[in-house]
C-alpha cells in the first residue's frame, strides 16, 4: 500500500526504501526518538519529507489532495481527541467528518464488544476515563473503515492486561474489514502478538523488517 523511496526529513528520518503491505497490520518498534512517529505521519502527509518519494496505492502521496488522502488515511494520535457529547456522537463523528452516512446503532453496539467496553452508546463521554476514551477513539477508526488506519501507541492508556486483548481484537476485526493497520509501539512483544508485518527502526534507519507469522 505505501513504498518509501530515499525518504529523509530533518536528521530524524532516513529511510532508502520501506514497503508497508495492503491489508496487513504492520507495527513499527524502537526505541524513544527513533523516529517511529515522525515516519507514521509522513504517511498521511502531515508533515512532508524534505527529500524522497511516498507512494500511496501506486501515486505519490505530493500529487493527492491532502483531506481527500486523510480520509483514506486516518491518523489517531497518541492522545486521542473526545468531543462533546455521548460515546455515540464520538464513535460517528469521524463519519461525519468524511461526509459519509451513519451506521445503525448494532453496528456501533458490535464495536463496543469488540474494543471490550462495557457502556451504553447514550453514556457522556466526558465521564470516561483515559483507557475507556483510547478504546472509544480505536472504535471510531472501526466505524470509518478506512483504507488504512495509522496508530500512534494506540494502547499508551491501556493496563498491560487489557492492551494485549483490545488491540489484538482490534488487529483481527481490522484484517476481517481489510483496513490496512500501521502502528506505532514501543512494546515489541504486543508488535509480535498482532502483526503481520515488523519494521524495527533505530536512530531513523530501518534496520529490520519481517513478516510475523500468524496462528
Amino acid at each position: 500500500m505505501f513504498t518509501l523511496k530515499d525518504v529523509r526529513y530533518r536528521d530524524i528520518v532516513d529511510i532508502p526504501h520501506l514497503e508497508i503491505p495492503s491489508g496487513k497490520v504492520t507495527c513499527i518498534v524502537g526505541r524513544s526518538g527513533s523516529g517511529k512517529t515522525t515516519t507514521l505521519r509522513m504517511l498521511n502527509r502531515m508533515i512532508s519529507p524534505d527529500t524522497g518519494t511516498i507512494i500511496y496505492k501506486g501515486t505519490p502521496i505530493s500529487e493527492i489532495d491532502p483531506v481527500r488522502l486523510r480520509r483514506q488515511v486516518v491518523m489517531l494520535p497518541q492522545t486521542p481527541v473526545m468531543f462533546d457529547g455521548t460515546i455515540r456522537d464520538n464513535l460517528l463523528i469521524g463519519l461525519e467528518f468524511s461526509e459519509r452516512e451513519p451506521v445503525p446503532d448494532d453496528a456501533l453496539h458490535r464495536v463496543l464488544e469488540i474494543m471490550d467496553l462495557r457502556k451504553e452508546l447514550e453514556d457522556d463521554a466526558a465521564t470516561l476515563s483515559g483507557g475507556e476514551k483510547q478504546r472509544v477513539a480505536l472504535g471510531r477508526i472501526l466505524v470509518m473503515r478506512p483504507d488504512a488506519a495509522l496508530l500512534d501507541e494506540p494502547s499508551s492508556a491501556l493496563d498491560e492486561g487489557t492492551e494485549r486483548a483490545v488491540i489484538g481484537r482490534l488487529a483481527d476485526a481490522a484484517r476481517e474489514r481489510g483496513v490496512t493497520v500501521v502502528m506505532v509501539t514501543h512494546s515489541r512483544p504486543l508488535a509480535e502478538a498482532v502483526a503481520d508485518h515488523l519494521v524495527e527502526i533505530e536512530a531513523g534507519r530501518v534496520v529490520t523488517t519481517n513478516g510475523v507469522e500468524r496462528a
